[in-house]
């Protein structure tokens, strides 16, 4: 559907969406600046996007999936286990709404500090 860099102050990863309501909500909102927030290996941070939890919502993904926990409205983007993991899964704190995957190592997220100025932005379609 569409890509996404989520950049901040000494990284960036891209990101493609899957065509849902709620990555759709997301789109129409960006730019967007947020402070990031760190729990374990996910960051995640507050978007102005309000959204209701859709059918395939998940609790435990795979690590770079791009997802929005709709009761704090944020993007959350786990990459490694968090603190209510069991063993090395990626778990959110709750289900939580899918929009898509990241491009490459989701890892390099780990460079992301705790209140980290985060900025996201829709990556222009080149066609």
């Amino acid at each position: 559907m569409a890509r996404i860099r989520i950049s901040w102050g000494n990284g960036e990863v891209t990101a493609s969406l899957r065509d849902t309501p709620t990555a759709k909500a997301l789109l129409v909102a960006l730019p967007c600046k947020a402070s990031a927030s760190t729990w374990g290996e996910e960051v995640y941070f507050e978007l102005p996007v309000r959204a209701s939890l859709e059918p395939d919502a998940q609790e435990v993904i795979d690590a770079g999936t791009v997802c929005f926990w709709v009761q704090g409205s944020a993007l959350a983007l786990p990459f490694g286990p968090t603190p209510v993991s069991k063993g090395s899964e990626c778990r959110l704190v709750t289900r939580c709404n899918v929009l898509g995957k990241i491009e490459g190592d989701p890892r390099q997220l780990g460079k992301v500090k705790d209140g980290a100025p985060i900025r996201v932005e829709v990556i222009p379609d080149k066609g």
